[in-house]
């Protein structure tokens, strides 16, 4: 199962997580997230090793400041969590891998995710909220039994230690790996690297 923490904004702490050898790191790039990355030195996520994917977030941004920022910071995937196309997903494809979230409440259309199908590489399936994601609340996994597609999926919302055993219980087999945030938190952007340590060997054994 794939690990990845999303959310990060303090070099020192970015350091600390990388330690822990996620295959994932998330950095959000949308001003209205108290986990906007701002004034981030790019040579902070420069010094990440190589194994990990570097995946910045974006709302309903242009392809153009997209494009800047994954020159800027180097980064080799994306994560859209807004109204984005399938065809707006496609051309970034050939960039970086793509993933695509989605909010998932008991009344989810999963026939809606068809259209983005050959045209992503990850689907998000987060916790519907008015915010674009760290929200820290779960929603009902056993709608995951909808999804039908071949198409990988991240699990997002609300995932802390609490329920981390529940998850070896979803056995679907697109099921591929993990989104850790708010729940592991010390404050917005920072992450508390004990808990997260605690995860990992949990979600690895």
């Amino acid at each position: 199962m794939k690990i990845k923490v999303c959310g990060l904004k303090k070099p020192e702490n970015i350091k600390a997580v990388a330690a822990l050898a996620p295959d994932y790191m998330g950095f959000i790039c949308y001003g209205l997230s108290p986990r906007f990355i701002a004034q981030l030195p790019p040579d902070v996520l420069e010094a990440l090793p190589e194994a990990i994917y570097k995946t910045a977030v974006f709302v309903n941004e242009s392809d153009e400041t997209i494009t800047n920022l994954i020159n800027q910071f180097d980064f080799n995937a994306v994560q859209l969590h807004g109204n984005e196309s399938p065809d707006f997903c496609q051309a970034l494809r050939g960039k970086v891998k793509v993933f695509k979230a989605f909010g998932l409440d008991d009344n989810f259309d999963f026939e809606q995710l068809k259209p983005y199908r050959d045209k992503v590489d990850h689907f998000m399936f987060d916790t519907k909220t008015e915010k674009h994601g760290g929200s820290g609340q779960t929603f009902n996994w056993t709608i995951l039994d909808n999804y039908k597609l071949d198409v990988p999926f991240f699990l997002c919302g609300g995932i802390s230690l609490d329920n981390l055993e529940n998850i070896k219980d979803i056995k679907h087999p697109a099921f591929y790996g993990v989104d850790l945030n708010s729940r592991f938190e010390i404050e917005p952007g920072v992450k508390d690297a004990e808990k997260l340590e605690q995860a990992f060997k949990i979600l690895r054994s």
